[in-house]
């Protein structure tokens, strides 16, 4: 399932993926639980893993998380591990406190409160990226704002990206993580309707309503974020106004598939 593009039509990549969800169905936490997701939800997932790493958008840290599409109260994220590397089989559900369900006892991703808060305060949500990209970190500590200034982002929206700073929960004595119910919970109040907040000193999410345009988002803000450092090179920068990017965003997104394919073929090497 992790290795060939899934073809409901051709009987090799159907078991190619029942494979794979057999070995998904394995784990602690699936050999507990009659629901399970949707195949093509954990190969979309594993996926991810893979193509977000393959565009420079995650290393050996970041993750990628799936809203459970029979239960909006669960999701599924890797086990703690290095994002190139998850397969089906490290795949954990958790609730919207960030507990493993069934009792999977492997060790989860600190900052899982990142994913379960935003799916708490944000049933349109179906997947969240969490990065720390290059290009992006600047605009969480500096006065420059994130903005759109072309049509692939117009998921921005008109105005810039909002920043999150964990010292406005935990103090000036922190670790800069969000690794408590509560860092995640500001975290997603101050994401508030959007799809990408920033995190000062650390890093950056974003979301979207299918694994697939989280994806797309998360790219696009990595390529914008170098995009808009190298227009303020040159002078003042025109930004999209809200509604050029409410209605670039509409049309990407339901184009989403195009991208989709060429970097899922990349990442998994076919």
């Amino acid at each position: 399932m992790t290795e060939a593009f899934v073809d409901k039509t051709d009987p090799h990549r159907r078991g190619v993926l029942a494979a794979g969800l057999a070995s998904l169905l394995a784990s602690p936490v699936r050999a507990q639980s009659s629901e399970t997701p949707d195949p093509q939800l954990v190969d979309d997932l594993v996926a991810a893993n893979r193509i977000l790493v393959d565009q420079g958008v995650l290393d050996g840290f970041g993750h990628v998380s799936a809203r459970h599409d029979k239960r909006p109260d669960r999701f599924l994220l890797a086990r703690s591990m290095a994002p190139a590397l998850v397969t089906a089989a490290d795949l954990m559900t958790f609730d919207l406190d960030g507990a493993p369900v069934g009792g999977d006892t492997r060790a989860p991703y600190l900052e899982r409160f990142i994913h379960s808060e935003i799916y708490r305060a944000r049933p349109d949500v179906k997947a969240v990226v969490h990065s720390h990209s290059p290009a992006v970190l600047p605009f969480g500590v500096t006065k420059t704002p994130l903005r759109a200034i072309y049509h692939m982002a117009g998921f921005m929206g008109g105005a810039g990206v909002p920043v999150f700073d964990v010292r406005e929960v935990s103090g000036p004595d922190n670790d800069l993580l969000i690794g408590s119910k509560d860092t995640g919970k500001a975290l997603a109040a101050r994401l508030g309707q959007g799809l990408v907040v920033l995190i000062r000193g650390h890093g950056w999410v974003a979301a979207g309503a299918s694994v697939r345009t989280a994806v797309l988002h998360a790219v696009y803000t990595e390529i914008d974020a170098r995009a808009e450092t190298e227009a303020l090179k040159l002078g003042p920068v025109t930004y999209l106004n809200p509604q050029e990017a409410k209605n670039a965003m509409v049309l990407n997104d339901r184009q989403v598939d195009r991208p989709w394919a060429i970097w899922r073929a990349r990442a998994m090497g076919k």
